[in-house]
């Protein structure tokens, strides 16, 4: 169930991160992500202890899918980039906004 549940929210064209609403680096990962002009529909933020399955399953999966089962997960397109550390550096070093364009994802 949670390979479903995962894998049917990662898309091209799409920035998704998964979250859970108590965790200090989800949070400054969505204010983050919030700032950017991301097009209608192209970022999305899933709570995983909102979506009736296991969160704990749903983190084993993204250790076998990613390598880590920490969150928040951030996937642009199909690609998992890590989480708030690697998002962070990404924006530091400014190989964020392109890869976002490169993807779709903003307007």
């Amino acid at each position: 169930m949670a390979h479903e549940f995962v894998n049917s929210k990662i898309q091209p064209g799409k920035v998704v991160v998964f979250i859970k609403p108590t965790c200090p680096f989800c949070k400054r990962t969505r204010e983050l992500l919030s700032q950017l002009p991301f097009k209608q529909g192209s970022l999305e933020f899933v709570d995983i202890t909102a979506t009736g399955d296991d969160a704990s399953e749903i983190q084993d999966y993204f250790q076998e899918l990613t390598g880590a089962r920490t969150v928040p997960r951030v996937f642009i397109g199909k690609d998992c980039i890590g989480g708030w550390t690697d998002l962070a550096n990404m924006q530091q070093r400014g190989k964020l906004l392109p890869r976002l364009k490169q993807t779709g994802a903003l307007e």
